[in-house]
């Protein structure tokens, strides 16, 4: 699927509902950076990276709002809420339509956004340079715009190849 948003233009407006039904828009961010992480109850990959935002959130403290959205056709509710809860993650919204993945052209879980306080879209990527033949991370992309954001500096690698496991697409229940 194509992007359909380029970095430097305005992130797509969007509303979706967390796990307790709470709804969020970009537009009521309280003028924070909004880090959208498309997530992964199943995937490794989104385990390992919420674990590292976790790291950084707390150095960003109030400047950056993180919300992972759960945008998996093949993941139940069950499985996210016991995800969220055991990651102890502060937001999962739940985009059971595929509408805001399919705005945002994400493909993989971790697929990382960063939106300015301005709504524009400044990172879009990978949280950092590990890969199956590279398994030591030696460029933490993610952190890197976000640090750069909240210094109020530009980022300099504002577009990185995501990796992880595969946005599921088809609902395996459905005949």
């Amino acid at each position: 699927m194509a992007t359909l948003v380029e970095i430097g233009q305005a992130a797509p407006s969007f509303t979706l509902s967390d796990l307790s039904g709470k709804a969020y828009t970009l537009e009521k961010a309280g003028g924070k950076l909004i880090l959208l992480v498309f997530w992964s109850a199943d995937c490794p990959w989104s385990q390992r990276a919420d674990a590292l935002i976790e790291t950084w959130r707390r150095e960003w403290r109030e400047d950056v709002a993180v919300w992972m959205i759960a945008s998996n056709k093949n993941e139940n509710r069950e499985a996210l809420d016991r995800a969220a809860a055991e990651r102890e993650l502060e937001v999962v919204l739940m985009d059971t339509d595929q509408q805001v993945v399919d705005l945002y052209g994400a493909v993989t879980t971790p697929h990382c956004f960063v939106v300015d306080r301005e709504g524009i879209l400044r990172y879009r990527g990978a949280i950092d340079d590990i890969t199956f033949r590279q398994r030591e991370a030696s460029i933490f992309y993610l952190k890197e715009a976000v640090d750069a954001l909240v210094a109020g500096e530009p980022v300099e690698q504002n577009d990185t190849l995501a990796f992880g496991c595969t946005i599921v697409r088809l609902d395996p229940t459905a005949s």
